[in-house]
């Protein structure tokens, strides 16, 4: 599993755990799965969707960015 962490600048949007995340980078939208790569990026507008063992939710987002390690992945968004 991966702990993941939204922020916005009013209040933390979701903290837990979930299986996987997608997010609107700038070269594209990405797939963050366990055991992913260290990764820094900046997110465009558009959507943050991750899956828990309770279903997949989404955020719409207005960009923002996301950092990837040892399977904890922060994003920090605009909403």
């Amino acid at each position: 599993m991966l702990r993941l962490k939204i922020v916005s600048p009013e209040k933390v949007v979701f903290n837990g755990e979930v299986e996987s995340v997608t997010v609107p980078g700038t070269s594209g939208e990405f797939e963050i799965l366990v055991d992913h790569a260290p990764i820094i990026s900046s997110l465009e507008i558009g959507t943050v969707t991750y899956v828990t063992k309770e279903g997949r939710l989404s955020l719409p987002v207005r960009g923002g960015f996301v950092s990837v390690q040892k399977n904890e992945v922060n994003v920090c968004v605009e909403v």
